[in-house]
């Protein structure tokens, strides 16, 4: 694959501000940024020089994967049996070595993740250096001048190039397909996590000519009093029946290749009354408002404070319990990745910065109504990156065992390819 030369020049231009001479990195999103490739298992590393040079060191076992990485070279290295090491590191120092010479940066100053930071999972089991990658970088370059890196690569994140947008795309359109293979089953007496796996399979049926080597993610439905807790730490699909007139809150983080998402659409089952439309009508006010404010240039509070008026002026303001968006992309959920769209936030967009926008009403003993779209700044103001089921129309599933909407023949058909 041709390297992402809009990638590597804002890389150069990252480093010599900092007056830095080489990034590397070994957190798979931060590896991903600077080679294109999005490691496995977190056994890889990726070089960046200020002179535009990219290397890759990754373990045989993912080299085929690797190979198509845009680095401009792709070195392999053998991991040692696992009972003759402590940790990854003994079988990298040496590889890594050897690339910092041939690239000339043996001596020079190296920018490092130190974090904290949100790493989306590459796989069930990931290795992680943490402190320790500092011992590797010693060991292999006792030489160099050492430097956190962390805002530095937060701010790259930021801003991913057209071709890394693409990527994003695609995972936004494996969402859409999941969503309308999922609401096409949707059905009352279903669980929670039932519910939860028909929106999910979906996620895994990607045509192979769209390039995507890996594609999935996650799924989370919480539904009627239970969708009122969803802005917590985390979401999860629990065993409660879906009943008519229920809040459907399906939340949804699709990944292509390492390129992420973060949506959330919430469906009711047969009929919303009064006062769940009016719930609609002020999150979709809200989502309108923010919308709005976006343009290059345009203060990432002010979005956040867009929405919340909105909410406020129809009497929902105490029950939008969370930040009104965070970037996305690198991560699926990182609530400090640019640009933060909360009341503090100092940021300010630019044009193509990704995020979500996820206005929301929160009712204890109720439910729950969120509706998260991601957004990406454009020369003119927004592009909505998610334009589905954005009607009230679209989400109000009728959905009764025997609906003709739901016959057999429907429920067995196979998902789409993206």
């Amino acid at each position: 694959m041709a390297r992402d030369d809009i990638r590597v020049e804002a890389i150069h231009r990252a480093l010599d501000d900092a007056g830095l001479d080489a990034l590397i990195c070994a957190l798979p999103n931060n590896v991903l940024l600077l080679s294109g490739y999005w490691p496995v298992i977190g056994t890889s590393l990726a070089i960046a020089t200020r002179e535009g040079r990219v290397v890759l060191i990754a373990p045989d076992d993912e080299v085929e994967m690797a190979g198509r990485a845009l680095a401009d070279e792709v070195r392999r290295y053998q991991p040692a049996p696992l009972e003759e090491i402590k940790q990854a590191a003994d079988a990298l120092w040496l590889p890594l070595r050897e690339a910092a010479v041939d690239l000339s940066i043996e001596k020079g100053r190296i920018g490092y993740e130190r974090g904290p930071v949100s790493v989306p999972g590459s796989y069930v089991s990931m290795y992680l250096h943490g402190a320790s990658i500092v011992d590797l970088l010693r060991r292999s370059l006792p030489e160099t001048r050492l430097r956190p890196a962390d805002d530095l690569l937060a701010n790259l994140r930021a801003r991913p190039t057209p071709g890394e947008v693409g990527r994003i795309r695609v995972a936004c359109r494996m969402a859409e397909n999941a969503f309308g293979e999922g609401t096409r089953r949707l059905r009352e007496g279903m669980k929670e996590y039932e519910a939860a796996a028909l929106f999910r399979a979906p996620l895994m049926m990607v045509d192979p000519r769209s390039g995507v080597q890996r594609a999935d993610g996650f799924v989370s439905v919480m539904s009627g009093a239970n969708s009122a807790e969803a802005y917590k730490a985390y979401a999860r699909s629990r065993d409660r029946e879906l009943e008519p007139g229920d809040f459907v809150m399906v939340h949804c983080n699709s990944y292509a290749d390492g390129y992420w998402t973060d949506i959330t659409r919430t469906f009711v089952l047969d009929e919303a009354g009064p006062r769940k439309l009016e719930m609609y009508g002020a999150v979709h006010a809200a989502l309108r408002a923010a919308m709005e404010v976006i343009r290059p240039g345009a203060m990432a509070a002010d979005v956040d404070a867009a929405a919340r008026e909105a909410l406020v002026s129809r009497g929902f303001g105490d029950q939008f319990k969370h930040a009104t968006g965070h970037g996305v992309g690198f991560a699926a959920i990182d609530h400090n990745a640019l640009p933060r769209l909360r009341p503090a936030s100092e940021d300010r967009l630019e044009v193509g910065m990704v995020f979500n926008v996820e206005p929301a009403i929160y009712v204890e003993g109720y439910g729950g109504l969120r509706h998260c779209d991601m957004a990406m700044v454009t020369e003119s103001g927004v592009e909505i990156l998610t334009p589905f089921q954005s009607n009230i129309e679209h989400l109000v599933v009728r959905s009764s065992v025997g609906d003709e909407a739901l016959s057999d023949e429907a429920a067995a058909r196979p998902a789409a390819m993206v």
